[in-house]
C-alpha cells in the first residue's frame, strides 16, 4: 500500500481518482489547492503527489519545484496532472521536477496503473 496526495481543486476529479485508489489498497489524502498541497505533502510526506497544474494560491509548477529543489522531499515522486500538452508546457513540468505528465480528459485506470507502476504495488487489492 502506498500513500497519495491528490492535489486538485476539482472535487469530481480528486473523488473519482480517490475511489479508484483506495478500491486499489492505496491510503489516499487530498488537498484543495496548492498551498494547502504544500502543506500536506510536507506533514504527510506521501510516496506519490498527483498534482493538478491549474490551481489557486499556488500553481503545480510552483509547487513541484518547492518539493523537489528540497532535499527532505525530493524523492517523493510527482505526477503532473493538466489539460496542457503543448511541449512548453511538458517541458516547464520536467524542468520543474516533475517524474510524469499526464494529460486530461484521463481514464482513471490510467492513473492507478501509473502509480502502481511508480511504487511497484502492483495491484495491491486485485
Amino acid at each position: 500500500m502506498s500513500r497519495i496526495l491528490i492535489v486538485d481543486d476539482e472535487h469530481d476529479i480528486v473523488e473519482m481518482i480517490r475511489f479508484a485508489l483506495e478500491a486499489d489498497g492505496h491510503e489516499v489524502h487530498e488537498a484543495k489547492d496548492g498551498m494547502d498541497g504544500l502543506e500536506k505533502a510536507r506533514a504527510l510526506v506521501p510516496d506519490i503527489i498527483l498534482l493538478d497544474v491549474m490551481m489557486p494560491k499556488l500553481d503545480g509548477y510552483k509547487v513541484c519545484r518547492m518539493l523537489k529543489f528540497d532535499s527532505k522531499y525530493r524523492e517523493i515522486a510527482i505526477v503532473l496532472l493538466t489539460a496542457r500538452t503543448g511541449f512548453k508546457d511538458v517541458t516547464i513540468g520536467m524542468e520543474v521536477g516533475a517524474d510524469r505528465y499526464l494529460t486530461k480528459p484521463f481514464d482513471v485506470s490510467e492513473v492507478v496503473d501509473l502509480v502502481n507502476q511508480i511504487t511497484g504495488d502492483g495491484h495491491a487489492a486485485g
